[in-house]
């Protein structure tokens, strides 16, 4: 996404700023993106396998940040779909397309003594074949 081509204010861009580090964090597999985006007390939330899942900002790293890319990195894109922000709160939905699954993440921002963060993450998967 490119901001010009989209009519964001600096105010929107600024709020984009942990998204845009947390799309660089699944890009590249290094953690200090995923640590720049959340702030530290935010939860990553799924309900899979009939159970609630709710992680802590470092089990999520450590789970999905090897410090690498993924082997098939050329194959994914990740892409904002939704995002809205109204005072210091905002939010976003970020899709992000792999070749054997697609995860809808919904963002909550909050700007908290003036910089962005992610606080909370809920999302879903859908592997390949399955509705999204």
């Amino acid at each position: 996404m490119t901001f010009s081509e989209t009519g964001l204010t600096s105010r929107h861009v600024a709020a984009l700023a942990p998204i845009e580090d947390y799309l660089q964090g699944h890009i590249t597999g290094k953690a200090e993106y995923m640590y720049k985006a959340f702030a530290p007390d935010a939860r990553i939330v799924s309900f899979r396998d009939g159970a609630l899942h709710s992680l802590s900002v470092e089990e999520f790293v450590s789970a999905r940040c090897p410090g690498h890319p993924a082997p098939d990195e050329a194959q994914r894109t990740r892409f904002i779909t939704q995002f809205d922000v109204v005072g210091n709160a905002g939010v976003a939905k970020v899709v992000l397309d792999y070749p054997e699954v697609v995860f809808t993440d919904y963002m909550t921002l909050l700007q908290i003594d003036g910089a962005w963060k992610i606080v909370n993450k809920t999302f879903s998967a859908a592997p390949r074949g399955q509705g999204k």
